[in-house]
């Protein structure tokens, strides 16, 4: 049972037969009521109806004896004289409630005063001689005639009599046709309501089911793509323009993302290894011939490839972090100092610099710009130069050298990984292929930008570009 209402179909069946349910009984009951109050009022105004025209009878003298409507076809009628006494009453009458008597034979007539005049009400409206009450009141009871009970409607109408004074009469209109319509729309509601909720309950489950076929696919899909580990394989996509449908392709570019960021390490940790090896190699070779031989020892070589080592390493380091979502610290850092303390000692290389102020680490910030600077040095005639400025809401430091330049079709490859364009320059020299990857890496975690152009002097010119703080 807890596997089963663990599946989306079964609680959107469940939910939507409830919502259902409660507004079918809603309805029905409205309904009931609706029904019964219309067929109430029907009989009330039957009720009523009959009334008055006994009513009328009364007004215009006729005798108890001679008044139509007491043969009790449409109802049972009382006549009453004063507050209970019954003077007049359908014939075979023989029991009625619901009425201010329960009387079923009329009572011997008193003297005018007696107590007719004694059980008087203190009538609201006052009537002239002749004249019947506008205004009838009306309540349910029940009453048996000729051996037949059944419930009724009764409406009370006074009129004033010429000679017999003040009389109420009532009369009943039965309630059977409101008893058996409510009690029909009863039992079709008990019958046709489980039905209709047993349908709904058989669609939704089918829509259900079909809506998230699609569902069950990409799920499927994606088990498969992780017990083969294969992240080129992307899950199936549906023809239409649903939330479904965005699932899928939002799936297939977390895959993408995920199959670029896969390849990446790889690819990554293989540089990285083919780096490391080198100066490893060499270090352990100059170990082994000093070890052998001590006067061959090459003590300069062996300080720089452990120098190298230890660059490459704190380089692998920074990128892992960087990778790892590392977020830079929130400190304010004056790029145009930053700038001059990266420029200072450096031979040719001249600032121009504002104050200007971003938020971050201002060691990787100091990174950015020590990296700039000694590419720009690797490649540069003469002269470097750099520019602290404000352009907008942006700040912008430039590097710009008077070298031969980056060419425009490789001015986005240079930030990659383990990249050298210069194939004939020595790694010595050249570096690992790190150090702008790394400078793009940090701006990118400062939420800015790093580009490569044309310089003024024709070389290269490297912008970055961070959101002021």
């Amino acid at each position: 049972m807890r596997r089963l209402f663990g599946s989306v179909r079964a609680r959107a069946t469940l939910g939507a037969t409830l919502v259902v349910a409660v507004a079918l009984v809603a309805a029905g009951a409205a309904v009931l009521l609706s029904l019964r109050s219309n067929l109430i009022g029907e009989a009330g105004t039957q009720a009523e109806r009959s009334a008055r025209a006994v009513a009328s009878q009364l007004a215009a003298g006729t005798p108890y004896d001679k008044l139509s409507g007491l043969d009790g076809d449409d109802g049972p009628v009382q006549v009453l004289a004063g507050k209970k006494r019954l003077v007049a009453a359908s014939e075979d009458l023989e029991k009625i409630s619901g009425t201010d008597s329960d009387r079923v034979k009329p009572q011997s007539p008193v003297a005018p005063g007696g107590d007719d005049d004694d059980d008087s009400d203190d009538h609201e409206e006052d009537l002239e001689a002749g004249e019947i009450a506008g205004e009838s009141t009306f309540s349910n009871g029940s009453a048996t005639i000729d051996g037949d009970t059944e419930d009724y409607r009764f409406a009370a109408v006074e009129v004033e009599t010429h000679d017999r004074g003040r009389l109420k009469v009532y009369a009943g209109a039965p309630l059977a046709a409101e008893h058996g319509a409510v009690q029909t729309a009863l039992t079709v509601m008990l019958i046709g309501f489980p039905l209709l909720l047993g349908v709904v309950a058989g669609v939704t489950w089918l829509v259900t089911r079909r809506a998230l076929r699609p569902v069950e696919g990409i799920r499927s899909e994606m088990a498969a793509i992780t017990a083969s580990q294969d992240l080129a394989r992307r899950v199936p996509e549906p023809q239409t323009h649903d939330e479904v449908a965005r699932l899928a392709r939002t799936t297939n570019e977390t895959l993408a993302a995920l199959e670029t960021s896969v390849e990446r390490q790889r690819r990554f940790v293989a540089d990285a290894s083919h780096e490391l090896r080198s100066p490893i190699a060499s270090l352990r070779t100059q170990l082994e011939v000093a070890a052998a031989h001590p006067e061959l020892l090459d003590l300069d070589g062996a300080v720089e490839d452990t120098v190298r080592l230890q660059r490459l390493a704190a380089d692998l380091l920074l990128l892992a972090r960087l990778d790892a979502g590392e977020r830079p610290s929130d400190a304010k850092v004056d790029l145009a100092g930053l700038a001059r303390e990266a420029a200072e000692g450096r031979t040719g290389v001249t600032v121009d610099a504002e104050p200007v102020k971003v938020a971050g680490s201002r060691g990787q910030l100091g990174r950015v710009l020590a990296n700039l600077l000694d590419n720009a040095q690797r490649h540069a005639r003469s002269a470097v130069s750099v520019s602290v400025r404000r352009e907008g809401d942006l700040a912008v430091v430039g590097v710009a050298d008077d070298g031969d330049g980056v060419p425009e079709s490789d001015r986005e490859r240079i930030f990659e990984r383990f990249v050298r364009l210069d194939a004939a320059r020595s790694r010595d020299d050249g570096g690992a292929g790190l150090g702008l990857a790394i400078a793009r890496d940090v701006a990118v975690r400062h939420g800015g930008t790093l580009t490569a152009a044309q310089g003024p002097a024709g070389g290269a010119l490297f912008e970055l570009r961070l959101p002021l703080a």
